[in-house]
Formats: structure tokens, sequence, C-alpha cells
């Protein structure tokens, strides 16, 4: 028996300390390297890793793009940092706010020789605690020892490299009835992953038959436009829509999945809106930010379905991805269920980028 966190444990503490800019020890095979993220960076902090060695930038080989940087491990950068550079300019390779007023950030040089494998898992680590996909590395000589001297959080990467890669298992906490303006019958889930990120709900309207198809939405939680009525997307209209259908047939599950921004957060979110009043579309704003175009998993909402033991459903979307991860997961779509509703003035061009550059059905 022992108290010792697991490798899951260790791993959303890291997500808490890079967000707290609380160095992180990766170690694989040997090497070592602390790891803060970018964003967190302050002087103070930057000198103490000086002192620790030669400081390195991860980057998405999006973000490098946007900064004419060489990705030489493909899916990512891996960058010198000068000695005479303070911790704004750090700051201002991960954050594209100020690229319009100052485009030129070089000269950059990029790194090609060594692995790129414990870069990589910084910047997954990154991403998982929805700060800014970039990571400063500083590599290290007997990175357990200086983990311990300094009560770091400690990661070997062949340890931690499936809990990293595969969603976290869920398991239902709770679930409650609920009356709703859509269905008098409504009861809600609670499902919580054991790796500690955000839980995830499923809307349950009356008593869908397990052995039929299911009416099934996975919406994505999204705050501005589920709470404040946002009229830059069409998700609030979307989620009163799906419900209100479930109400009317009588039955169906609407998941509410906890990815919002497409995945990468309010905060990453709203960085991406400043960015297209800058004139960028969704897609761009968001690889200028070094994100995918949708970083959101819905292997969660698979896994869902199959824990309320449903095998088919009839799927509201107008988003093809969402259907082959289903069918992926082996749950079987049916029908997809068209949802056009919310379309306004204000967000006719982000529609637009949805169909032309995410191949939704619009």
């Amino acid at each position: 028996m022992t108290l010792a966190p697991t490798i899951t444990q260790r791993l959303n503490r890291a997500r808490g300390d890079m967000r707290m800019g609380v160095p992180v020890v990766l170690a694989d095979q040997g090497i070592a390297a602390l790891v803060v993220a970018v964003e967190a960076v302050d002087s103070a902090g930057l000198a103490t890793l000086r002192a620790m060695g030669q400081p390195e930038i991860a980057l998405t080989e999006r973000r490098a793009t946007t900064l004419k940087a060489r990705a030489y491990d493909g899916d990512l950068a891996r960058l010198w940092v000068p000695p005479d550079v303070d911790a704004a300019w750090i700051r201002a390779l991960a954050d594209p706010s100020g690229d319009l007023r100052h485009p030129m950030k070089g000269p950059l040089r990029a790194l090609r020789d060594g692995a790129p494998d414990l870069h990589r898992a910084a910047l997954m680590l990154a991403k998982s605690a929805h700060l800014l996909p970039a990571a400063l590395v500083v590599p290290v000589a007997n990175g357990l020892s200086l983990a311990s001297a300094h009560n770091l959080t400690f990661i070997a990467l062949a340890e931690a490299g499936p809990a990293l890669q595969l969603p976290s298992p869920l398991h239902e906490v709770t679930s409650a009835r609920l009356p709703m303006t859509a269905s008098q019958a409504g009861r809600v889930h609670i499902f919580r992953p054991e790796n500690g990120t955000e839980e995830h709900y499923a809307i349950e309207i009356g008593q869908p038959d397990r052995s039929a198809p299911v009416l099934a939405r996975l919406h994505s939680a999204c705050f501005t436009g589920d709470v404040l009525g946002s009229l830059k997307c069409d998700c609030g209209p979307q989620l009163h829509a799906a419900l209100g259908l479930m109400g009317a047939e009588g039955q169906g599950v609407l998941l509410y999945l906890n990815q919002e921004g497409r995945g990468i957060g309010l905060a990453n979110k709203m960085r991406a809106y400043s960015l297209q009043d800058q004139g960028f579309d969704t897609v761009e704003a968001n690889h200028r930010l070094g994100f995918e175009d949708d970083e959101r998993d819905f292997r969660i909402g698979a896994d869902i379905l199959r824990r309320m033991g449903f095998g088919s459903v009839r799927l509201m979307t107008n988003n093809p991805r969402k259907i082959a991860m289903m069918e992926s997961c082996g749950l079987r779509v049916v029908e997809r269920v068209p949802l056009h509703v919310g379309q306004t003035d204000q967000n006719a061009a982000y529609l637009a980028t949805k169909a032309t550059k995410s191949g939704h059905l619009l």
C-alpha cells in the first residue's frame, strides 16, 4: 500500500503547476528538462532557469509557421533563447496579440539536434492546462534529484505516455431529476474523469430505449453563446433547439462537454476573438495561437453514451467529424439530424468558415 500519487494524479498536479508558473521536471531515457509555460514566465523565473542551463522554447508547428520559424521536428519547433532577451520577448513568441504591431520577432534560431520528445510532452501539458501551447524547456542533469531537492513534480515520459494521449476514463458521480423548459421529464447525469479535469454532463430527456437508436447531441460548452447569448456563434440557439426537439419527441440525450472554444479553453477563445477583431477568421486565429482548427476530443461523448447503455444514435450535428468519431468508437450513427439555427449577420462569416475550412454541412 502506498500514499504516493499515481501518474494520472501527478500529471494533473503538473498541469496546475504550469498554470501557476511552477517548473515541472520531465524525463525520458536519461534526459531531463525543467519545463515552464511560456505565458507564466517572468523576469525572476527566467533568471533562475538560466542559472540551471540554456533555455529553449517549444512551439507548435502552427505557431512556428506564423513566426516563419523552421519546424524541423514536423509538429513542433525548438528555438534557441538568446542570452540578452527578456521575459517579454519570450512571451511575445507565444502570444500573437502583438504580431501585427511588432511582426519581426527574430532572428529566430531553430534547433534540429537532439530528440524533441520532452518538448512535445511539454506542449501537450500546456494545451491540456488550457494555456498557450508554448513552453520554456531547460535541459538539466539529474532530473529526479533536482525535482526532489526543490519539491517539483517529476514526470517520466515512459510512464506518462498513455495518460497524456488517451482520454481519461469517466465515472458517473450522480444524477438527479431536473424539470426544464424543454421537458418536465429531464435528468442530469454528472461524469467525472479520473484525471481530475473538467466534468461533463449528460441531459437525459424521458426514458430512451437503450435497445433503439437514441436522438443525441454532442454540445461543446460555450459560455459566450449558451449563457451570454453571443451573436458571434450559433451555439446557444443550437443548444436550445436540440433540447426542444428532444422534448417534442419525448426522449433524447444531450451531452454537454466542457470543451470550451473547440477545446482550447475560454481564455484562449477570447484571445482568438481578439485576433478575429484584427481580421483573421476563426481557423486562422486558432493557428496563430498555435492550436489546430479543432482541439476537441469527441471520444469523451462516445464513452458517456456507452456507459449510459446506448449503442446507436440519431446524431444531431452539422459536423461530419463527430459522426466519424462516434463510429470509430463503436457507436453506430443511423441518421444525421441537421441542426440549422442561429444564423445572424454577425456570425455569417464564422459559419462560412466552418463550412469551407472545417467541412461543416451548413
